[in-house]
């Protein structure tokens, strides 16, 4: 009831991002049922769920029984095609107490939950949105089930904290961070396989500072490229090609803007480089990165946004990002052309 986080959870959080070091690429949905299958046997106080979704949006773990009119020791709800009610009953849910609801569903699907998601983060609700499928990268399903302005308009929610992780340690590191913050946290999380980004294993949450230089420039430091999620994998690519061609280049991965956004200037400044071109590279629109592009106050005059400005299409996810212009080759000639 008091909401204490069980000591061997930091444990079991850093076991599961030393066995993701030098891994297999898998998808960050099922990054997080493997942080979850090492969650909630920590935390009995966990109670998963799904809007109809539990097969895509990998939330139910093997030991956690559905709760069912037969079964009130369940710890996994089916909540139907409900994603408001979902929501709304997890909501209560937290504001009783003794229990820790997470809950998914696709991110585009977060407009039905709207709602609810506003008053998580009016009221300060201690629970976790699951939403996969994250952007164009879902494929076939389309422009209507891809959501490319969903992350502007659940970052642009006050209190909410928004998380899209690159690979499973930054899913380890985001599940701790919403296990053991206040609040609610949104978890944007990819339906196509990411290939690992961090090459060596650190105890410490890297994530929880909202941004940190996965890679640094070899040599004069010239463009900072920034970037989430599965486009994190795109920005190492580019710096391949422009470190080649002599362009120091640094790569920053920035999981979370509220925790960035909560961090001192003087870390801010030496992450993103005054002075450097700054190039942003997300498969969603530009809202609200001017703030990280152009600077806290505006001053910084050479940068690039690479992403969406409108919605996506029905195709293989490789043939979406190249139809997009969301490769490793576009970002390095926006930097060529900039410098």
């Amino acid at each position: 009831m008091e909401g204490a986080v069980p000591r061997r959870l930091a444990g079991a959080i850093r076991a599961v991002k030393k066995a993701a070091i030098g891994g297999k690429a898998v998808a960050t949905r099922k990054s997080s049922e493997i942080v979850l299958e090492a969650v909630n046997k920590v935390m009995p106080e966990t109670i998963g769920g799904s809007a109809d979704l539990t097969g895509s949006n990998n939330t139910r773990t093997a030991d956690m029984g559905v709760f069912a009119p037969d079964n009130r020791k369940g710890r996994y709800i089916h909540w139907g095609i409900r994603e408001h009610g979902m929501a709304a009953a997890m909501n209560g849910m937290a504001l009783h107490g003794g229990v820790l609801p997470y809950g998914g569903t696709f991110l585009c699907f977060a407009d039905y939950a709207r709602p609810a998601i506003r008053l998580s983060a009016l009221m300060g609700t201690k629970l976790i949105y699951v939403f996969t499928h994250d952007s164009i990268g879902l494929g076939e399903d389309g422009p209507t089930h891809q959501p490319v302005e969903h992350l502007a308009m659940l970052r642009a929610t006050p209190g909410l904290r928004v998380i899209r992780p690159a690979d499973t340690v930054e899913t380890a590191e985001a599940w701790e961070i919403a296990l053991t913050s206040d609040g609610p946290t949104a978890l944007a999380l990819s339906r196509q396989n990411l290939a690992p980004v961090r090459d060596s294993h650190t105890n410490r949450n890297l994530s929880a500072r909202g941004a940190y230089v996965l890679a640094e420039a070899e040599g004069r430091r010239q463009a900072v490229l920034i970037a989430t999620g599965s486009e994190v994998e795109i920005a190492l690519k580019a710096r391949e090609i422009l470190q080649a061609e002599g362009i120091g280049t640094r790569v920053v991965s920035m999981p979370s803007m509220e925790l960035f956004a909560a961090q001192d200037e003087g870390y801010r400044r030496r992450v993103l480089a005054p002075g450097a071109l700054r190039v942003a590279i997300e498969a969603g629109v530009r809202q609200p990165w001017d703030r990280w592009l152009l600077g806290d106050g505006g001053r910084e005059a050479k940068a690039a946004f690479v992403g969406m400005t409108g919605f996506g299409a029905s195709a293989p996810e490789k043939v979406l990002y190249q139809k997009f212009g969301i490769t490793a080759e576009a970002v390095a000639e926006r930097v060529r052309a900039m410098l």
